[in-house]
């Protein structure tokens, strides 16, 4: 693929992976076992990209690309499912999903007022693919969260340059977190959120599957970690003085696996990433859009349309119960992640926005489990 300009200064952290993640504290979430990344790359085939724009007082956005698989996703369509959360959002793609139960592109995080650049780069991305020069239409997926309160949105600095190179530069392994791509100017609890990822690994007993997550955290309730409520240990919550503290936001929740299942059992996975939401104390308010999309991709149900059958594997119902744990505690640590490695940062019209005391934190978890184990 052609070689693309960015059109503004991308700067990447400084301190790439060196911010410790949730489990790094001794903060174990769940019961099954991360994959070697802890990262939705656990998955086979699975890539992340991201472009982070940060520029003078007023760039604080950017760009994650997640790939599903290696091939041509447009001639090798993805087993795909949307559950709509609280649907205060810009979700492109989402009724052709929705009728058809796959995609047929990457899928792309960015800002509320970039989605028509997000789009732009899937469009001409997929036509450039060969084999795809007889195709006249295309559903790209792409999904937002508004960054306004550290980034001067309307300026619309994301342009379809930067999407194109996410997507180029996508790559397996760790994924880095925090204040980078689509995270890059979120807020989440009132402190600065982020990119967050984690992955499950079932047992072979339980068919030996992974479950990989990655989410785009920009929203607000009562922050908990590990069932501790350290948000109002830390008298820093929403609606804490009166109504018109809001907690809108949005999260935008991407949940992939290669257990063989297709739409109707995905999306019966995607409901169960809102309950990794809510684990953190996540409220899905009215002005919040709240998005999982859920994708499959075990190659033999990838779908390919030059045949005139589809004959894909599907577990049983009761085999899908531990891909579902899977996925809420994948969610749950994925979105704490995203927070936890944040760091503060000074944005748009001077405003700063803290990083999670974690040190305080920690302790309260901690305390709580010593209470826990002494009862």
């Amino acid at each position: 693929m052609q070689k693309f300009i960015l059109l503004a200064v991308i700067m990447f952290s400084t301190h790439l992976y060196a911010q410790e993640r949730v489990r790094d504290y001794g903060i174990e979430i769940g019961v099954f076992k991360t994959g070697k990344n802890n990262a939705i790359t656990d998955v086979a085939g699975v890539k992340v990209g991201q472009v982070t724009l940060i520029e003078g007082d007023d760039i604080r956005t950017g760009v994650t690309a997640i790939i599903p698989h290696e091939g041509n996703i447009f001639r090798n369509k993805v087993p795909a499912a949307i559950y709509v959360g609280n649907g205060f959002g810009k979700l492109a793609g989402y009724t052709q999903v929705k009728e058809l139960g796959n995609i047929e592109t990457p899928i792309i995080l960015t800002n509320t007022l970039s989605i028509a650049a997000g789009l732009d780069a899937l469009i001409s991305y997929t036509l450039a693919q060969e084999g795809n020069s007889n195709i006249g239409s295309v559903n790209g997926i792409v999904g937002e969260t508004n960054d306004g309160g550290l980034n001067n949105i309307r300026a619309r600095y994301v342009k379809a340059e930067h999407v194109l190179n996410a997507i180029e530069n996508a790559k397996d392994g760790r994924v880095e977190e925090g204040n980078v791509g689509a995270g890059t100017g979120t807020i989440c609890f009132g402190f600065k959120g982020g990119i967050g990822t984690s992955s499950r690994v079932l047992p072979k007993s339980l068919g030996g599957y992974t479950v990989g997550v990655l989410v785009q955290s920009n929203y607000g309730g009562v922050l908990e970690v590990a069932g501790v409520p350290v948000g109002q240990l830390l008298e820093k919550f929403d609606y804490k003085n009166d109504i018109s503290q809001h907690a809108d936001g949005s999260c935008m929740m991407v949940v992939i696996t290669d257990a063989p299942i297709t739409s109707r059992n995905l999306e019966r996975l995607a409901k169960r990433a809102i309950m990794g939401l809510a684990k953190t104390g996540g409220i899905a308010s009215n002005g919040s859009g709240d998005y999982v999309i859920a994708l499959s991709v075990a190659k033999e149900n990838l779908i390919n349309e030059s045949s005139d059958y589809y004959s894909p594997k599907e577990l049983h119902n009761e085999s899908v119960s531990p891909l579902f744990l899977a996925t809420i505690e994948a969610t749950e640590e994925a979105l704490l992640n995203s927070l936890f490695v944040a760091k503060s940062m000074k944005g748009y019209n001077g405003r700063v926005v803290e990083e999670l005391p974690v040190g305080k934190i920690i302790g309260a978890v901690k305390s709580n489990q010593i209470k826990s184990m002494s009862k």
